[in-house]
């Protein structure tokens, strides 16, 4: 935190870099002047400076394609701490704890939401379930986490959880808020289907989620404005209000699958088949298909005997369409994940489609 007020004070805005990828490419897209590290500061060549009241340059996750540089600005990154710290109830009298990639907005948000409400903060390289479990002994109150890192701790242990990334757990924790967010978002600005205070959503004719808010991206690195001339930004993924008034997000609009003419969101069959006993882990998308457009595709990974195609089919035409049942199955080792624990779908199409 005390790196971050350094640079802003000094006029600068922050690229997170992580430091698990070659930065080579990184730095070609993101074009920053300067390199901060261990040994000091470093001017880069073909750099170009921000504009006054930029504070942040992050780039995007990647999941379905190259990582894009998005631009927020302090007025930006203020809205979204003040906003998620007031619907979460957090303060100054609060203990932040970072577990999460820095290099990503859901961990970076968790530094400035503490810089900018005076709470106390905790830092880690990573999240190890150990030193998760000691720092709330030592005070933390709070965390940002994901569904996987979630399952490996005591959710009682804090007071606050803040639930990002992949899909949440069919059992939530009371102390646990669900969030929907992009880079572009600054974090989350949908807080158990409920936007946050100054933020509006809306929904095109064909379930486009739109937001329109104070914590949006200025531009990305490259100068493109994602907004339309009023103000809309269109988040590329689907949803739906639910009777409640709560908004269902579906999921990327890219992920929808048509099979033989039939809509298939991922979700729902995949959230189905993680309830077999032998599977751990799951992901569904769909795979080019010369008679069905496209063919439902679950890939599995399996603790033992790895289920039947046939079993699971059956399993999901329990609740779901029988046209939501997968026509293929393919047992992996592990599924390809962003940092911040979502499915790269795209990587197991190209891995399959033939």
């Amino acid at each position: 935190m005390d790196a971050l007020r350094a640079a802003w004070d000094a006029g600068d805005a922050v690229l997170p870099v992580d430091r698990r990828l070659p930065p080579a490419a990184l730095f070609a897209a993101m074009a920053p002047t300067h390199l901060v590290d261990g040994d000091g500061r470093h001017r880069l060549s073909d750099g170009r400076p921000v504009d006054d009241g930029d504070a942040l340059v992050v780039a995007t996750s990647g999941s379905t394609g190259a990582p894009k540089g998005v631009v927020l600005t302090h007025d930006a990154v203020r809205a979204s701490a003040l906003a998620t710290s007031a619907r979460l109830g957090t303060d100054a009298s609060d203990t932040w704890l970072a577990c999460l990639p820095l290099s990503h907005v859901g961990g970076l948000s968790v530094i400035t939401r503490a810089l900018h409400t005076g709470a106390s903060l905790m830092v880690h390289d990573g999240f190890d379930a150990t030193a998760v479990a000691t720092a709330a002994t030592n005070g933390a109150t709070a965390v940002s986490l994901v569904a996987t890192a979630l399952a490996r701790i005591d959710p009682a242990l804090f007071r606050v959880i803040v639930l990002g990334g992949a899909r949440p757990p069919r059992d939530l924790p009371p102390n646990a808020h669900t969030t929907y967010g992009l880079t572009e978002t600054g974090s989350g600005v949908v807080y158990d289907g409920v936007p946050l205070d100054g933020v509006e959503v809306r929904l095109g004719d064909g379930g486009e989620i739109l937001l329109r808010a104070p914590m949006l991206l200025r531009c990305y690195r490259d100068g493109t404005v994602p907004l339309d001339r009023d103000g809309w930004f269109d988040t590329g993924d689907a949803g739906t209000w639910l009777p409640d008034g709560r908004l269902h997000v579906e999921g990327r609009r890219g992920d929808l699958i048509i099979t033989g003419g039939e809509n298939v969101w991922p979700d729902p069959v995949e959230a189905v088949i993680a309830r077999h006993p032998a599977v751990r882990e799951v992901a569904v998308a769909g795979v080019p298909d010369p008679e069905w457009g496209q063919r439902v595709t679950a890939w599995v990974v399996v603790d033992g005997e790895p289920p039947a195609l046939t079993e699971l089919r059956a399993l999901v035409a329990e609740t779901l369409p029988a046209f939501c049942a997968p026509k293929e199955l393919h047992v992996v080792t592990a599924l390809p994940r962003t940092a911040l624990g979502k499915v790269q779908r795209h990587h197991l199409v190209e891995g399959t489609a033939h």
